[in-house]
């Protein structure tokens, strides 16, 4: 998805868990738009991949390997930025994602740990890191959250996601006096390469993979455009909560990818 914008000139972002997927496509957009961009990833080698990407397009941009999950690593990536770039401007939260997809009853308490540990606390951890990096100067924060907050087949990353939304609109509120908008966006189902870094574990057993078959179905059939979102429209999303376009915008969460039934589920529809 190509821009003409130039939204960011002279700012500075850092977009966590930015070395694929939808945090490298927020990257691109912002990099793509003038801003200089940190890509903070647990993935030292995928992130340096994602960096030359990034500067072989012309944006300049860095690499830091940081665990989010370790409540220290997230204020030692926002100073790095600011030693690096002179500033911080954006932020956009994105680490997290489901591991395992079956019923509650199923997870055993560490696959639940597991679940929280990806998906919670790099969020908490990274949005406390930066409303104190941020708060002298304002700017943006924008959360990554999921549509499945009500999702079956994945109770503990819907609890981490429903705790991400949250957090947005506790934080607004906190926040705004500081200058300091925080937004979220709540994804759906995601067209993407195949992951660089597995999330599972181990292999599924044939029960588990069973069971992910038919959530794999289900989530696309519950889509109300009938089909996922591309990294990038969700990225044009994020570019345009960071951006002044949203100067009066905080506490919100947007959609990409609303689950629901069409009128051409129920009847015959006559243009």
């Amino acid at each position: 998805m190509s821009t003409s914008l130039a939204r960011f000139d002279g700012r500075v972002a850092v977009v966590t868990g930015a070395a694929q997927g939808v945090g490298y496509a927020c990257a691109q957009r912002i990099g793509q738009e003038g801003g200089r961009v940190v890509i903070a990833d647990v993935a030292e080698a995928p992130a340096r991949e994602a960096v030359e990407r990034l500067r072989s397009a012309g944006i300049d941009a860095l690499a830091v390997c940081a665990d989010l999950a370790q409540p220290d690593a997230a204020d030692e990536v926002m100073a790095r930025a600011k030693r690096e770039f002179g500033r911080l401007d954006v932020v956009v939260n994105n680490v997290g994602g489901t591991i395992w997809k079956k019923p509650f009853w199923h997870y055993q308490p560490d696959e639940i740990r597991q679940e929280v540990e990806r998906s919670f606390w790099p969020m908490l951890w990274t949005a406390h890191a930066a409303v104190r990096a941020l708060r002298e100067s304002g700017g943006a924060i924008v959360n990554i959250g999921s549509n499945a907050v009500d999702g079956v087949y994945r109770v503990p990353y819907s609890a981490c996601k429903g705790a991400v939304a949250a957090l947005t609109t506790a934080l607004a509120a906190e926040a705004v006096d500081l200058g300091i908008r925080v937004n979220c966006v709540a994804l759906g189902g995601t067209t993407a390469p195949e992951r660089k870094t597995p999330r599972l574990s181990r292999a599924l057993t044939p029960r588990e993979a069973e069971w992910e078959g038919q959530f794999m179905k289900l989530i696309v059939g519950e889509d109300l455009m009938g089909r996922f979102s591309s990294a990038e429209e969700q990225a044009a999303v994020v570019a345009f909560l960071a951006s002044d376009d949203a100067s009066h915008v905080t506490g919100e969460i947007i959609n990409t990818g609303r689950r629901g039934r069409r009128l051409s589920d129920f009847l015959e529809v006559i243009p």
